[in-house]
């Protein structure tokens, strides 16, 4: 039977959920009122003041085809990321579920990286595809082939790839696993008697049971490559060679901090933020009812 906890009046609920209510405006809907509120302003050479400009600065920004082109990146980068991560974790996923020797220790070893912060995650990949002292960058160079992401735009954007995914493979198999072990055993058995085995027991059995799982982790893999990469990106290449590895994040930091100019840069949180949302709200809306349907 079902326990609920039922008030008396309306001050204690209250007082309970202030605390968590109060960090929320504090860390969130005020710096978000402050970025919609910077975005419609532009402030003089000095930094002395700021005008009032409505949505001059959002126009400037899709008018700009650099602009443009670092919101394609970034959907292209995210997308790749979300991909390879959860492709990757979903696969380690299956073969440590298995009964094997030393599954244990294999899990533990899996979800190690997760620790890992996305500078320190930069570093080691820095000494593995380092055209100069990478352990595999330079066997590469020697072997022939031109091997350089400090100047070839495709090689960045594929490094930066690689390093992002692999910080969050880590997290995906943690919820993979969970999720496998969740499955009844008896639901496997009966389709293993019924003659389904290996990769059409998978697909037709198991990871349609795996969809709450797996529609979650799309949604936070796309969340996590649009905003937590910042670090990563930005230890291997500060967004170079050129612009072939800014993506937005990277470009809302560099024309904010650097530049120096409040107004674009808040109007690309703006967009960032929005874009984000609709994607959740999407994906939670079409995507969402497949799943339980």
């Amino acid at each position: 039977m079902e326990r609920r906890t039922v008030f008396g009046g309306w001050l204690l609920p209250i007082l309970l959920v202030l605390p968590q209510l109060t960090l929320t405006a504090f860390f969130f809907y005020w710096p978000a009122a402050q970025a919609v509120w910077s975005s419609m302003t532009t402030q003089d050479a000095f930094g002395a003041g700021e005008v009032f400009v409505g949505l001059d600065n959002f126009s400037d920004l899709l008018a700009d085809p650099l602009y443009i082109a670092s919101m394609v990146r970034t959907v292209v980068f995210c997308v790749t990321v979300s991909a390879l991560a959860m492709g990757l974790a979903l696969a380690l996923a299956v073969f440590a579920d298995r009964e094997i020797r030393g599954k244990g220790a294999y899990r533990t070893l899996l979800i190690w990286p997760y620790a890992i912060a996305p500078a320190l995650s930069s570093v080691l990949f820095l000494f593995i595809l380092d055209p100069r002292v990478g352990m595999l960058g330079r066997p590469l160079n020697r072997m022939g082939f031109d091997w350089d992401y400090h100047l070839n735009g495709n090689q960045a954007l594929l490094t930066v790839v690689m390093a992002s995914a692999w910080k969050q493979v880590s997290y995906n198999f943690i919820f993979f696993l969970a999720g496998l072990q969740s499955i009844p055993r008896a639901v496997i058995e009966a389709a293993r008697m019924d003659g389904a085995k290996g990769w059409r027991r998978f697909r037709t059995i198991t990871f349609p049971l795996l969809a709450p799982t797996t529609f979650f982790l799309l949604v936070v893999n796309i969340v996590y490559a649009a905003f937590d990469t910042f670090g990563t990106i930005n230890a291997l290449t500060h967004g170079g060679p050129g612009k072939d590895t800014e993506t937005l994040v990277l470009k809302v930091y560099r024309d904010g901090f650097i530049n120096q100019d409040i107004g674009s840069s808040s109007a690309q949180s703006v967009i960032l933020m929005l874009g984000v949302i609709a994607i959740t709200a999407v994906q939670f809306r079409f995507m969402g009812k497949k799943v339980t349907e």
